[in-house]
């Protein structure tokens, strides 16, 4: 069973860094993607960025585009959001998910466009934002 566990979450000050990380496990085989999400209190779950295992391929929303910056440890099925020049509407809970097979093969690195069609999701981690 593919599981998803995302940490890195916490307190910052506008215009600093984190990273947070996706450790996932249980894939049978390279036909995934796997993307960030986050929702905002009060707002609809959105897209961040999203990366094809397959063919490394990635894809960041325009929002984050030139911020964050989404990569991949293979040896450590892991995933990474680097959050560079936080601001304070970066705060939300942010969640890594993941789509395998014909959904990962016609999402591709646009996954962060799909939300309602990843298969698997993780416990959500709290990234906060002080102004």
């Amino acid at each position: 069973e593919v599981q998803l566990q995302a940490s890195g979450g916490g307190l910052v000050q506008a215009g600093g860094s984190l990273r947070l990380s996706c450790a996932a496990s249980g894939f049978t085989s390279d036909d995934y993607v796997i993307g960030w999400f986050r929702q905002a209190p009060g707002k609809e779950r959105e897209g961040i960025s999203c990366i094809s295992w397959s063919d490394g391929s990635t894809y960041s929303d325009e929002s984050v585009e030139g911020r964050f910056t989404i990569s991949s440890d293979n040896a450590k099925n892991t995933v990474y959001l680097q959050m560079n020049s936080l601001k304070p509407e970066d705060t939300a809970v942010h969640y890594c998910a993941a789509a395998v097979g014909e959904t990962a093969q016609a999402m591709g690195s646009m996954c962060v466009l799909f939300a309602f069609g990843m298969d698997y999701w993780g416990k959500g981690t709290l990234v906060t934002v002080s102004s």
